[in-house]
């Protein structure tokens, strides 16, 4: 799996966890927790089908340092076997 196909599946759950960012350009620069309609549980819920989908594990400890939508796919493509 690239990268890319990360950042698109990352893309997609946002998506569709979150309706209204649909209309949003999502960059992986975008900050998630003040440029997104997304709060604290929905981060948890992003985070908890990304770990899902792609059968890895973010340690918890992490995740308060996963600011940008690239630093979510990074977090998530280094997992990846």
């Amino acid at each position: 799996m690239t990268r890319q196909e990360v950042l698109d599946q990352t893309i997609k759950i946002i998506c569709d966890c979150f309706p209204d960012m649909r209309d949003v350009d999502l960059r992986e620069d975008t900050v998630i927790n003040t440029e997104t309609a997304i709060d604290s549980m929905g981060f948890v819920l992003v985070i908890c089908k990304l770990e899902a989908l792609f059968n890895v594990r973010i340690p918890e400890r992490q995740w308060k340092k996963l600011q940008t939508l690239g630093d979510v796919v990074d977090a998530i493509y280094k997992r990846i076997p």
